[in-house]
C-alpha cells in the first residue's frame, strides 16, 4: 500500500503553468492532433484537474496564477464549472474545491456499474470469512485507482480510501493488472514507465509482470507497510484479461483468527466468483501461496 498521491500545490506555490508539448513524430500526427484542440475545454479541464490536487479552496485569482492564466480567461470558465457542479464553493467562503460529480459520473459507466454491483456483495461476505479489509482497483494509465473498497470486521484494520491512485509499478494489484492486460495495452504503459525508470528496475519490473501471468496471483510483504501482506488476484473477462483485481492487505493479529492461507483461500474464491459472472476463468493456484521469488520491484516514489 502507498502513499495517496502526489502531494497537493497550494496557492502560494505555483506550479508549472503549462504542460510539457508532445513531441512530433515523423509523420506529424502529434502535431496534427494539437493544432485541432478546443481551447475553452483545455481550460475546463486545466481548472479540474488543477482542483483535483488541491486540499482547500482556492479563488479565481489564484486558480489563474497557478494556470499561468489571466483571470478573463478562467473567469467563465470556472462560472460554467461551477453551474453545471463540476466545481463548488462552500457557503459564506469564496475557494473552489472539486465535487464529487466527477466520481458520480465515473460510477454510472454501464462497465463500471456492472463491475461494482457484481463484486460488493462478494466482497463483503468475503470480509468477513477472512476477517480482512479487500479493496478493488482498475487500471488508470501509469497508475491504479481503487474504485471499491469493504472495511475489515475486525477491530483494528487497514484500508485504502475508494479513488486512491497508486503507481502501477510499485503496487501489488498494479503489476498483476499490468501482467494480464492486452498485449498493446501492456507494452505501451511498460514503454511509458521506462521513459523515466531506471533500466534495473524496468528489468525487475518485465521479469515480475511476465512471472505474475504465470503464477496468476501476486503476494508480497511490506512493501508499502511493515506488517501488511499484499495478495492480489485477477478479475478476468472472457478472453484471459483483467478488468479489475482483488487485493487484501493483510494484517495479521496478536490473536489470529484467520490465517493468511485461509484468508487467501477465501478472497480467491471470491476473485473467481466474480470472473465467472464476467465469463472469465480463474485457474486455482497451490495453497499456501508461495512467495514470488523475483527480485523486488521498483521502489515507490518518494
Amino acid at each position: 500500500m502507498a502513499k495517496t498521491g502526489r502531494a497537493a500545490a497550494t496557492a502560494t506555490t505555483p506550479e508549472k503553468p503549462a504542460k510539457p508539448a508532445r513531441k512530433k513524430s515523423a509523420d506529424g500526427e502529434a502535431g496534427d492532433k494539437l493544432a485541432y484542440g478546443v481551447p475553452a475545454l483545455e481550460k475546463g479541464l486545466d481548472v479540474i484537474e488543477l482542483l483535483a490536487q488541491q486540499s482547500k479552496g482556492i479563488t479565481q485569482s489564484e486558480i489563474a496564477q497557478l494556470l499561468g492564466r489571466s483571470l478573463q480567461e478562467v473567469y467563465r470558465v470556472v462560472m460554467a464549472l461551477e453551474r453545471r457542479g463540476y466545481i463548488q464553493r462552500r457557503p459564506g467562503e469564496d475557494g473552489f474545491f472539486l465535487s464529487n460529480h466527477l466520481h458520480v459520473l465515473a460510477n454510472q459507466y454501464p462497465p463500471m456499474r456492472r463491475l461494482l454491483d457484481a463484486a460488493l456483495p462478494i466482497m463483503y461476505s468475503t470480509s468477513i470469512a477472512a476477517y480482512q479489509a479487500l479493496h478493488i482497483a482498475i487500471l488508470d494509465r501509469l497508475a491504479i485507482r481503487v474504485v471499491a473498497q469493504v472495511d475489515s470486521p475486525a477491530p483494528l484494520g487497514f484500508r485504502l480510501r475508494v479513488g486512491t491512485q497508486n503507481p502501477a509499478a510499485s503496487t501489488a494489484s498494479g503489476r498483476l493488472l499490468l501482467a494480464f492486460q492486452p498485449p498493446a495495452i501492456k507494452d505501451w504503459v511498460l514503454a511509458e514507465i521506462e521513459r523515466t525508470a531506471p533500466e534495473t528496475d524496468m528489468v525487475a519490473l518485465k521479469r515480475r509482470v511476465e512471472t505474475l501471468h504465470r503464477t496468476g496471483y501476486e503476494i508480497i510483504a511490506g512493501e508499502g507497510l511493515q506488517g501488511i501482506t499484499d495478495v492480489s488476484f485477477p478479475i478476468l473477462d472472457a478472453n484471459g484479461y483483467a478488468l479489475a483485481v482483488l487485493t487484501m492487505p493483510y494484517l495479521p493479529s496478536s490473536k489470529e483468527r484467520v490465517s493468511l492461507e485461509a484468508a487467501s483461500r477465501a478472497q480467491f474464491e471470491a476473485a473467481r466468483a466474480i470472473t465467472q459472472l464476467f465469463d472469465g476463468t480463474l485457474i486455482e493456484p497451490k495453497f499456501p501461496l508461495a512467495p514470488i521469488r523475483e527480485k523486488r520491484p521498483p521502489a515507490r516514489p518518494t
